[in-house]
């Protein structure tokens, strides 16, 4: 049972927030730099990963009603990955 302080999210929420910025950092300078382009492709993917996964948690914990978001950050995701390939 992991257990945390009230009014504080547990310490894997900070550790995803920081995936979450160093993924939209590889959306972005990549292809703005040109160094290293198949980058932005790798973090396309990766949060294609990451909302499945966000929405398998929400979809075990029976909050089906909050995984809209989750779709639509899937598809969002797949396009910009489809996008990176056309760089």
């Amino acid at each position: 049972m992991v257990t945390h302080r009230p009014g504080r999210l547990p310490r894997w929420t900070d550790r995803i927030g920081a995936v979450e910025i160093l993924g939209a950092a590889g959306l972005i300078l990549p292809p703005l730099t040109g160094i290293a382009p198949i980058l932005a492709l790798a973090a396309a993917i990766g949060f294609v990963v990451l909302q499945i996964l966000a929405t398998g948690l929400h979809l075990s914990r029976g909050e089906v009603k909050e995984t809209g978001l989750n779709w639509v950050l899937i598809l969002l995701a797949a396009v910009a990955a489809w996008l990176a390939t056309a760089l």
